[in-house]
């Protein structure tokens, strides 16, 4: 859930190649929400109530009639037509500069405002890690997300209770929901326990590297890694806080880690991958780092696999979700199998769709926001402004998921031991001397 661009700080020369960047899955360079049958803001406005609009309109018609009625007896007698003691003018004026209004907010909404784009050369964050900044900085998404910022878990228990509805909000928290997946994903890894050395690629600000560190026991040490230096100084408070020292964490590009080969013996990807530019160098780093016999386990948002092809309108709302939290693209769940196989240093990989145990988050991080307001009702303009727009992509995201052009993919897999890995890679080089 990026925080909106108000408030972030981009030079610029990173804003122009922003506006410059093409996106992967575009059709054409105006492929957007223009596109006909594109989910837009106005998708959210069904009204409850017989529209306002129509009953105005019905007014304003039958007082024309009675006027023309009576200025076709007298047109000197004819009156100035009324709605509601108003004269229609007025009424008509009015609404169309509200018409006016809500088409202006609606292009504002549905068009995105934080497309991905890399850092520079010389160390800077780029787009991931300017928003993450900024999230930090204002603390809106600790409040509602808590410590953990991805998808929760909900069970067919919690679903038939209603957890994660507007009335059913309380059912299950919504913090507790994101332990309860964090544990589901350690379970679903199959990991040996009490892994010695644990990554956790992508960690925010710590909540799942403490609570495997926790969990894990003391014995086992837990490295955080993300793009966000305020990130890693709201983590290392929050261990020193909670007394958690085998839990640490440093600024790293997951494209390029500064570990070791073979250094861990349980390498964790909670919803990293979706921001990552090189999804293959993404997967063959974590696996260069992974000891043989070691575990992956990958949690992240995937689209749909092809084919069929992605239609416009689906191309169009692709393009929104990728422009608008920063996401450079996303891949489909296969696709990720065939990248870890691809290594040729897997002994094993599995892989599944959690979509039907996760989608409830994203209206349920909605809804704790309506029941308690406050701290964004006193944040002022700024807050409010970027407040909407998440709500917007919570929306849209949510939808993605429902019609099935997205995705929630889980990959897992075993590295194979040291004699296996070598002996792979001396007939690959035998083979290039030939």
């Amino acid at each position: 859930m990026l925080g909106g661009s108000p408030g972030i700080r981009t030079s610029p020369t990173a804003r122009s190649a922003r506006r410059a960047r093409p996106v992967a899955v575009a059709a054409r360079s105006d492929a957007g929400s223009n596109v006909p049958g594109a989910l837009s803001v106005a998708d959210l406005a069904a009204p409850v109530l017989k529209s306002h609009g129509k009953t105005v309109a019905n007014e304003i018609a039958l007082v024309s009639a009675k006027s023309a009625a009576v200025v076709a007896k007298d047109p000197a007698k004819a009156p100035a037509p009324t709605v509601a003691g108003l004269p229609v003018t007025h009424v008509a004026g009015g609404a169309l500069a509200a018409a006016g209004a809500a088409l202006a907010l609606k292009n504002i909404f549905d068009r995105p405002s934080r497309a991905y784009v890399s850092g520079p050369e010389d160390g800077g964050l780029g787009t991931v890690g300017e928003e993450y900044d900024a999230w930090t900085e204002e603390g809106i998404l600790e409040y509602y997300w808590g410590e953990h910022i991805h998808l929760g878990w909900y069970s067919d228990e919690d679903m038939a209770k209603g957890a994660g509805t507007l009335l059913g909000s309380n059912v299950k928290n919504f913090i507790e929901a994101k332990f309860d997946f964090v544990d589901k994903m350690l379970e679903w890894s199959e990991c040996p326990p009490e892994p010695a050395r644990v990554l956790d690629v992508g960690c925010g600000i710590g909540g799942t590297s403490r609570h495997l560190a926790k969990r894990l026991g003391p014995n086992s040490q837990v490295q955080g890694i993300t793009l966000s230096p305020n990130q890693v100084k709201r983590a290392t408070e929050l261990a020193a806080e909670q007394g958690v020292p085998n839990a640490k964490f440093q600024v790293m590009n997951a494209l390029a880690m500064d570990f070791p080969d073979d250094t861990f013996d349980l390498v964790w990807a909670c919803e990293s991958g979706e921001h990552m530019p090189d999804k293959k160098k993404y997967v063959e780093e974590m696996i260069r780092v992974l000891k043989p016999g070691g575990t992956i386990v990958i949690a992240t948002w995937c689209q749909r696999e092809t084919p069929p092809e992605f239609t416009d309108v689906e191309k169009a709302n692709l393009k929104f979700l990728y422009e608008e939290w920063a996401h450079p693209y996303f891949v489909s769940i296969e696709e990720y199998v065939r990248l870890m196989e691809g290594t040729d240093k897997m002994a094993t990989v599995g892989s599944a769709n959690w979509v039907k145990n996760t989608i409830r988050s994203w209206r349920h991080s909605i809804w704790v926001g309506v029941w308690d307001p406050w701290p964004v009702v006193f944040k002022g303009p700024r807050i409010w402004y970027k407040t909407i727009r998440e709500i917007v992509t919570l929306e849209r995201m949510h939808r993605a998921f429902d019609c099935d052009l997205m995705t929630y993919g889980m990959m897992k897999g075993k590295k194979k031991p040291a004699a296996t890995v070598n002996a792979a890679s001396d007939t690959v080089a035998v083979g290039s001397e030939k």
